[in-house]
């Protein structure tokens, strides 16, 4: 696949694309109030003969296509995400890597903030959906993670349920969300863990459950069905961390 122009907005995920990639940025948009922190920035592309411009606040909001863009905008351009593979899985598992996997998760906010819990509480990376529907990483993922994008690796797979099976071969605890019957807490298993969460809608697919060697539900107060995902996400990430959840039988 090709590279693709999207928007990075505000001055942390910027400076994170900058930081990581400055390369891959080909234009650089702010407003006034901005101009003064953005000089090192604005130097870099002089020397590379790109684009930068201070500019009023309406034109800023029809490059970002957003009025949320905190006074920067950076066009950039964005390399696919590459497929994870089970060496991948095998890898990671060597160097005792945790991972996060998202079955379908459709609203790129959510992306965005669950990429910027896992880059805060040490996760290295995010495996996504391949199939359509699927979030990816755009500017609204970008706007709300805050810079994590960049802090994180984003990995795709073809089909969810086939790489959790390769995950759980190669030693990691594969931990399904789900929003009702899964186990309590205890002090888990040694080793990594991936944590899988589902659709926003739809909750994990039959085949990714099965796929899984553990479900935890996070226990509420019953006065409302669920949590938004990303919040959930936030919950077991840094439950998971501390080793907390209870070991499930692998559904065959």
């Amino acid at each position: 696949m090709k590279d693709t122009e999207i928007t990075i907005c505000g001055l942390a995920a910027v400076r994170a694309r900058f930081e990581r990639d400055s390369s891959s940025i080909v234009r650089l948009f702010f407003d006034r109030p901005m101009s003064k922190r953005v000089g090192l920035m604005c130097k870099a592309l002089a020397a590379s003969r790109k684009v930068y411009r201070c500019v009023e606040p309406a034109e800023l909001a029809k490059i970002a296509d957003s009025i949320h863009h905190g006074g920067i905008v950076a066009v950039v351009e964005e390399k696919p995400p590459k497929t994870a593979t089970s060496s991948d899985a095998s890898s990671w598992a060597r160097r005792n890597e945790n991972v996060v996997v998202l079955d379908r998760i459709g609203n790129a906010h959510n992306l965005g903030a669950i990429a910027r819990t896992a880059a805060y509480l040490g996760v290295p990376r995010i495996v996504i959906a391949g199939e359509p529907g699927a979030a990816r990483p755009g500017g609204a993922a970008y706007r709300v993670a805050e810079g994590a994008m960049d802090a994180i690796e984003i990995s795709v797979v073809p089909q969810i349920a086939p790489f959790l099976k390769a995950l759980a071969s190669a030693g990691y605890d594969v931990v399904g969300a789900a929003t009702r019957g899964g186990a309590a807490s205890d002090p888990g298993v040694a080793g990594p863990w991936a944590l899988v969460m589902g659709n926003e809608e739809h909750g994990l697919a039959p085949a990714v459950e099965a796929a899984c060697t553990r479900l935890v539900t996070i226990a509420g107060a019953g006065r409302v069905e669920s949590l938004n995902v990303s919040a959930a996400a936030a919950i077991l990430i840094h439950e998971l961390g501390r080793r907390i959840g209870t070991r499930r039988p692998k559904v065959s």
